[in-house]
């Protein structure tokens, strides 16, 4: 075993705004699809990320803001009482554990089926343009169903799921919000022009598509203040339904991410690459240029490892690191990139579905 400690900064503590990280190693929403139909928290989920605290931060995989806001079967919500009575019992295993945890703020949009959705309505899209693949019901996997375009008149209602959502986290405890305005899921359907053909002041051209992820910023900004406030983006991510990059990837999240810095956000979590795949983007694109606009803290995500990290940190690329798959298997991920502990690879299997096997019984490196 060796000490990393003395060659890197990524073990010592920092601010992300008003929430205090122990290091620099954060934990990223890692969707398990272990919850019941009515996506409620329980003790196994607070076991889970407890185990889980020892990184400086949290982001709690991805909740439903709502009802019309949920595309997967077995995934967590955060818009009834019952939901935010489970989230406390998370958040507090996880800061009796010393760690903290925030909570990432999901609408899916056209990525649904009518089987997810109440009543079984049309998943709702910036407009009627239906994605590729299948997702994940109570009777398997099948096809996404065909979106309808929400009219204007529904879009401040899109809002106030988003701002009931953020109180929500804040009576669960959380320590800050995340709004994930990334992987081709609704706000990131409304800033691409592949995907956003609407011809009202929500599309056109790049500040009307930017509208949405801006105002509904502004609204959970308005509950938790922006220094505990984050937001996720991923500019060539085409995950949830092979979503064609914007035509013009620079120009559209360069302007986002100087609007974003008039909220002095806590952190920018950004996804450098095709999320869980591939860290290559189309010529001509350059996200570190991109994320080099950003005023505040950022975080650096996709397929790092600690070698990756440290070279990036140094050169002051990232503020932090964000891990996914290597938090699934090795609770103590910490530890372990510390001591230079082998780590464990968690086989695609356990990813997703099931019990507390896969899940809680991951040891840690002491056993």
């Amino acid at each position: 075993m060796k000490d990393n400690a003395s060659h890197t900064d990524l073990f010592s503590p920092v601010n992300m705004g008003a929430i205090e990280l122990a290091n620099r190693i954060v934990m990223a929403p890692v969707t398990r699809s272990r919850y019941s139909e009515e996506g409620i928290p329980d003790d196994m989920h607070a076991l889970y990320y407890a185990q889980r605290a020892s990184a400086g931060l949290i982001v709690a995989e991805a909740s439903n803001i709502s009802p019309q806001g949920r595309g997967y079967a077995a995934t967590p919500g955060i818009w009834s009482d019952a939901q935010v009575a489970g989230w406390k019992k998370v958040t507090d295993a996880v800061h009796a554990a010393g760690g903290k945890i925030v909570s990432q703020l999901w609408h899916v949009g056209r990525f649904s089926n009518v089987a997810l959705q109440p009543d079984g309505a049309s998943p709702v899209a910036p407009s009627a343009i239906q994605a590729e693949g299948n997702t994940y019901t109570a009777e398997g996997f099948v096809p996404v169903s065909m979106p309808r375009a929400l009219e204007t008149s529904e879009i401040p209602g899109i809002i106030e799921q988003y701002r009931i959502a953020a109180r929500n986290a804040k009576r669960a405890g959380f320590d800050g919000v995340e709004v994930h305005s990334a992987n081709s899921y609704l706000l990131d359907q409304f800033l691409r022009d592949s995907t956003n053909h609407r011809t009202d002041a929500y599309g056109g051209s790049i500040e009307k598509r930017a509208r949405l992820t801006l105002e509904v910023t502004a609204a959970i900004v308005e509950i938790w203040g922006s220094d505990r406030v984050g937001i996720r983006l991923s500019p060539v991510t085409p995950d949830a339904g092979n979503t064609p990059p914007d035509s013009n990837v620079m120009a559209m999240y360069g302007y986002l991410i100087r609007e974003l810095n008039h909220f002095n956000l806590a952190y920018l979590h950004f996804v450098e690459g095709a999320t869980a795949t591939s860290r290559e983007v189309p010529e001509g694109i350059d996200l570190d240029a991109l994320s080099a606009q950003f005023n505040g803290q950022f975080i650096g995500n996709n397929n790092y490892d600690l070698a990756m990290a440290e070279q990036r940190r140094a050169a002051g690329k990232i503020d932090a690191v964000a891990f996914g798959r290597l938090f699934i298997s090795n609770p103590d991920l910490v530890h372990r990139l510390q001591s230079g502990i082998e780590l464990v690879i968690a086989p695609h299997e356990s990813y997703y579905g099931g019990g507390a096997k896969g899940y809680t019984d991951w040891p840690t490196a002491a056993g």
